[in-house]
């Protein structure tokens, strides 16, 4: 069975060597990639810590990182936090299962929060006394699907991982304007919002029991 990557990079890359060290095929086509977009900065000294759910905040960069940098950074997850202390960041709490964990976890402080991300956002619920106030500074933008993609999706006994609810959808939307079919299609999500997102009629749909690429490949390696 074929193990396809679309995430955008450099986070593909990543996930593709962390499946190869687990002894497991993979092809990568990126079908979609982060881009910076301008956005209005408020006042630093109105918030207590930046509240991150992605490595693309600090991957992408910009003017604001210097103006923000005496903030400490609450990211969701290893990864994130290591892309803000190589932006030059001090992270001073590290999430485990989403940013909700983060939330709950910091019950009770009161917090204001400048949560900085995508577009497209996960719904989260701040305990009572804590305030965040959200700034888009990057979006996603898919692509196209590649003839050589397709070419392998049509031969079947493909598993595909779905890091996001966005690139599940936009899959979805792509093998539909391709006419292939989703029955001989495998789908390992990182979570049970993404594998809602990708709807039905695929070959099998699975969901890693907790966030990050770690439980997503065992789980790969379950199912190709």
């Amino acid at each position: 069975m074929s193990l396809i990557v679309i995430r955008p990079e450099p986070g593909a890359t990543s996930t593709a060597a962390a499946a190869r060290e687990r002894g497991l095929d993979v092809d990568v086509f990126p079908l979609s990639e982060a881009r910076r977009v301008e956005w209005i900065t408020p006042d630093p000294e109105d918030f207590d810590a930046l509240l991150i759910g992605s490595a693309n905040v600090f991957r992408l960069g910009g003017a604001w990182m210097e103006t923000f940098r005496k903030l400490p950074v609450h990211a969701v997850g290893q990864t994130t936090a290591e892309a803000a202390r190589a932006a030059g960041f001090r992270v001073d709490f590290v999430g485990e299962g989403g940013l909700q964990s983060i939330l709950d976890a910091q019950a009770g402080q009161a917090m204001r929060y400048l949560r900085l991300g995508g577009a497209e956002r996960v719904a989260v619920e701040p305990a009572p006394g804590t305030v965040i106030e959200a700034r888009t500074v990057y979006e996603i933008v898919h692509l196209p699907m590649p003839q050589a993609l397709a070419d392998i999706l049509r031969k079947g006994a493909a598993l595909v991982l779905l890091h996001s609810a966005g690139a599940a959808r936009h899959f979805s939307a792509e093998c539909e304007r391709l006419g292939i079919a989703r029955s001989g299609i495998g789908l390992a999500c990182l979570g049970p919002r993404i594998a809602e997102a990708a709807g039905e009629g695929w070959a099998s749909i699975a969901s890693a029991p907790q966030p990050g690429d770690a439980a997503l490949l065992a789980l790969a390696a379950k199912l190709v």
